[in-house]
């Protein structure tokens, strides 16, 4: 039997039965007004809506590489696509298809257009499980249009999809679903006769839920929406509520609201539970944090904060270790990103910890803004422009580089704040060096001779 007709099959299913289909497939999008989401897709004019208006069939466009997280719709919009341009359509999964079965659907193709006039979407999903020599069988039937191919992958196509593929083919990327997105969708299928067709209500805790345990993927909505409704309807209930959902999607709700005190509170307990060092309790707020669907820009960031704020100088590694975190979140966004998050939580926990950096700016930031500024002093000014001699600026001034030790006894601060130090390190981790070296460079400065101190700044 050819691929496309276990398609017709499924298709037939669907229509005759839809009560025997899951959900996630009976609530399947019929056009692109339906999608949820990807919306920097479906605007007026965007290659996507072009692709379907073609009014000569699929094979007058070019071919399709849709690249995005699971759930986001990418074999819902091949499904939209070959509705809208009245092809055939035949799906096939690079786990389990080969070169095999990918010729004889382009055969099937060449034959369908020769008898029936009728052009084929061919559905290829997980394309980067392709080796390249099983992509390269695919350039003939492209290149040719004799299939139009409709390619979907989780993984960067331009590491994991041939050059070649890649040059003839459109690519379009998707998001994530936002809460929003996941909201609006269940409530259609609760309400739409496709899918629960109201037979029982979604209570709103409950709908919480489920849009965070989602996490941007609608297929994992509506399957966890559909074990709920279940077990709603086998105990002859009329409401789903949330102790259900949590029995039936064996996932306990985590109490916390994204744009209220659980947000603020969770937040400030993982940042207070690193700088308590208590490594097991920062873990564990995190993992709370994560479990609700934070954002993990807004963990990074905080993250990054503490480095500065808690550690400082006892660990100058604390911040590079959560600024490369918040870039590696940015790019591999959840759920990878909690073994990003997870390795800098430890690392930050487990690190010396000194608020020197935090008390010397906050000291300084109080005296400016109490008036405790004063002139610059004349050797410290620009003595570069015409002029600047005949003011003194620059006169007097001792270049460090010129002398042995590199410290010249010099002063450097206005007259208002000589003398003062904001800068009181600890001796923790390795700020125990700076103490040191900020002892010895103060006395140089003041004019003082140190003996047997000039390592310390090797």
């Amino acid at each position: 039997m050819e691929p496309d007709l276990f398609t017709a099959a499924a298709e037939d299913l669907q229509t005759k039965e839809p009560g025997r289909s899951p959900l996630a497939v009976r609530m399947r999008p019929r056009s692109l007004d339906e999608v949820a989401g990807q919306q920097h897709l479906l605007k007026s004019g965007s290659p996507l809506r072009r692709l379907v208006a073609a009014t000569n069939g699929p094979a007058a466009t070019s071919s399709v590489i849709l690249w995005g997280p699971p759930g986001t719709g990418k074999t819902t919009l091949a499904y939209v696509i070959s509705q809208a341009t009245d092809s055939r359509f035949v799906e096939l999964s690079a786990i389990t298809a080969g070169v095999k079965e990918v010729r004889a659907v382009i055969e099937g193709a060449r034959r369908a257009v020769g008898t029936s006039g009728k052009e084929t979407v061919l559905f290829l999903d997980e394309i980067h499980r392709f080796s390249k020599a099983q992509q390269d069988s695919l350039l003939p039937a492209v290149e040719n249009r004799w299939v139009t191919l409709i390619a979907a992958t989780t993984e960067n196509p331009y590491f994991s999809v041939i050059s070649p593929l890649l040059s003839r083919s459109l690519l379009l990327t998707l998001e994530s679903l936002t809460d929003d997105d996941i909201r609006a969708l269940l409530r259609r299928a609760v309400a739409d006769e496709r899918g629960l067709d109201g037979a029982v209500e979604l209570a709103e805790d409950a709908e919480d839920h489920l849009v965070r345990i989602a996490g941007g993927d609608a297929r994992k909505a509506l399957t966890s929406l559909e074990a709920a409704a279940g077990a709603a309807i086998e105990q002859h209930a009329e409401t789903v509520t949330l102790e259900l959902t949590e029995t039936a999607v064996n996932r306990a709700a985590v109490r916390y609201d994204r744009d209220g005190d659980q947000h603020y509170d969770v937040a400030s307990a993982l940042i207070k539970s690193i700088r308590g060092s208590d490594v097991d309790a920062a873990l564990h707020y995190l993992a709370r944090m994560i479990e609700a669907g934070e954002d993990p820009r807004f963990i990074a960031r905080r993250l990054m904060i503490s480095a500065s704020e808690d550690i400082g100088v006892a660990d100058p590694n604390a911040l590079p270790l959560a600024v490369a975190a918040a870039q590696a979140v940015a790019m591999i966004g959840f759920p990878e990103a909690a073994l990003t998050l997870s390795h800098t939580v430890i690392a930050l926990a487990l690190a010396p910890k000194s608020n020197s950096a935090t008390t010397a700016i906050g000291e300084a930031l109080a005296d400016v803004r109490a008036g405790l500024a004063g002139p610059v002093p004349a050797h410290l000014r620009d003595g570069h422009y015409a002029g600047a001699k005949k003011l003194g600026h620059a006169q007097g001034y001792v270049y460090p580089h010129d002398l042995p030790e590199g410290i010249a006894a010099q002063q450097y601060a206005p007259d208002a704040i000589h003398g003062k130090r904001y800068y009181r390190p600890t001796r923790h981790g390795g700020e125990a060096r700076y103490a040191d070296v900020a002892e010895w460079v103060r006395g140089r400065l003041g004019g003082e001779a140190p003996q047997g101190r000039e390592e310390l700044r090797e």
